[in-house]
Formats: C-alpha cells, structure tokens, sequence
C-alpha cells in the first residue's frame, strides 16, 4: 500500500450520519443506473462499521457481504481498493493482504475511503457491476460526501 499521508478519524472527529450516508448511497446508486450496472452499495464509519447499505432489485447475491467488507477494506487501509490489487500481488509489499483481517479484506475494486479534514472518516463500497463499474459508482458516492 503506498503510504498515506492520512489517519483514521478520532471518534467524534468528521463522522458520517445517516443522512450523509443515504445521500452517498443515493449517488452511488444513480451512477449505476447510468452505468446500466445493478450495486449494493454500503457506506462504513471510521471503525468500519456499516452506517447504510442498500441493493437495488436484481443486484447479485454476493453484494451484501462483498459491498460492507470493501467499505472496511477501505477504512482498515486508508486506500481504494483497487489500488491495493497490485500492492497484495505476490511480490507486493502487501502480499497475502486478502488472507488477513478474517477475510474481510477486498483487493479488487469498488472501495474507497471517504475523508474529512485529512483524515479518514469512512468509506464507501459498491457490489454488482464490474469492476469498473464498481469503482465508478463509489467514487460518485465519494463526490456526494465531498460535496457535502
């Protein structure tokens, strides 16, 4: 993982409310809808925890678990997760990343750190399309939390 010049948010620091969330989930969703891609969409907190999910009808079945674990793989790393593909290949500095964190961690892409004031305080994953897809729907939902 390249190093990051950013840390995760204290508590109290920058968090990411429901309302936040929804919104998130809101424009990761319509980038779908223009994609022709069907998503779950999951926005996590600082500690990776899951503040909102949402599946839009039809969406594969693997997105409620993939969608919440990119998310925290986002968080945990303080990095998208498709940049961290190449860093956990072998013969990455992070090889084996996706043996560790009880599995949770995802290293292809629809994940990315949502951030406030240079720090950490979330994230946003997305399930369901490809791969591109995915990354453009959670960097949608990445512009609605920096609109904000």
């Amino acid at each position: 993982m390249s190093q990051s010049t950013t840390t995760p948010a204290r508590s109290g620091d920058g968090t990411i409310g429901l309302a936040a969330a929804l919104d998130i989930c809101r424009d990761a969703v319509a980038e779908a809808e223009r994609l022709g891609a069907l998503v779950s969409v999951a926005v996590a907190d600082s500690g990776g925890h899951l503040v909102a999910f949402t599946r839009m009808d039809g969406a594969e079945i693997a997105g409620p678990v993939l969608a919440p674990d990119k998310a925290f793989t986002a968080v945990a790393n303080r990095a998208a997760t498709h940049e961290l593909a190449e860093l956990a290949a072998p013969g990455g500095p992070l090889f084996g990343l996706h043996a560790n964190g009880g599995g949770r961690f995802v290293i292809f892409g629809g994940g990315v750190p949502l951030q406030r004031g240079g720090q950490v305080v979330g994230a946003v994953g997305v399930s369901g399309g490809t791969v591109d897809q995915d990354v453009a729907c959670a960097q949608a939902g990445e512009r609605a939390w920096v609109q904000r």
